[in-house]
């Protein structure tokens, strides 16, 4: 992908992920209610719902300690 292509027309190059339409989107899209990021490029936020999971599972093991 070129740098003309991973740029919206508003300028924004930040990726989140989408709760409602589980799918990483690029720029304006859903509301902030419904995604979790930014992430710097479309793979990590593909990634959001694992990264999340690990995260939780970190803290759940820092309260049993």
């Amino acid at each position: 992908m070129s740098d003309r292509e991973d740029i919206t027309p508003g300028g924004d190059r930040r990726w989140w992920y989408c709760l409602r339409h589980s799918r990483p989107e690029q720029g304006p899209g859903c509301p902030d209610k419904y995604r979790l990021g930014p992430y710097p490029d479309r793979e990590t936020a593909a990634e959001a719902l694992h990264t999340v999971a690990e995260r939780n599972e970190a803290w759940d093991e820092q309260d049993r300690d």
